[in-house]
């Protein structure tokens, strides 16, 4: 039997899923994916140490019974929208093209050539604009305002007892 065969099969049916947002469970992720074939495994990463220890890394491993599910849900999920962010979903065994730099030069020859580049571009500024939606959800709901709040005629004239105090 051929050992390296079917390791080579695994990797081919295992995806990275990245960029995931903090509010995302285990159990979405397999939601996510379950679509798309029978999930034999599935990884999801927490920080084990500092500050953000038993928070969500951001990123999860899922394996898949066959190469052609994981090719399917690759196509299917990366640059999908979940949360505000586009999720980055490649097979594991690929060289994460983030690290070399490719992802943005490849970007620019898609639209240099008239590629499929414009659907990930606007997919990528409306990203962006969620993400400004939602944090700006999030500060209104705290309690935050981006304006500072106006002061009473009263504070302005220095009547207060503080300010005829001599050092």
């Amino acid at each position: 039997m051929d050992v390296k065969g079917l390791e080579g099969d695994k990797l081919e049916s295992r995806l990275y899923v990245g960029n995931l947002d903090f509010r995302i469970s285990e159990s979405d992720v397999i939601k996510m994916f379950s679509p798309f074939g029978k999930i034999t495994a599935e990884d999801f990463l927490w920080h084990t140490r500092g500050p953000k220890r038993g928070e969500p890394r951001g990123y999860a491993f899922v394996q898949y019974t066959a190469k052609e599910e994981a090719q399917l849900a690759k196509e299917k999920m990366n640059g999908k929208l979940v949360c505000g962010r586009p999720m980055v979903v490649h097979l594991a065994s690929e060289k994460s093209s983030l690290d070399s730099g490719d992802s943005h030069r490849t970007l620019k020859n898609k639209k240099a050539t008239g590629g499929s580049a414009s659907r990930s571009a606007e997919t990528d500024r409306a990203a962006k604009i969620a993400a400004i939606k939602n944090k700006l959800k999030s500060l209104e709901e705290e309690g935050c305002s981006t304006k500072r709040p106006r002061l009473a005629p009263n504070d302005l004239t220095g009547t207060s007892e503080h300010s005829h105090k001599k050092l």
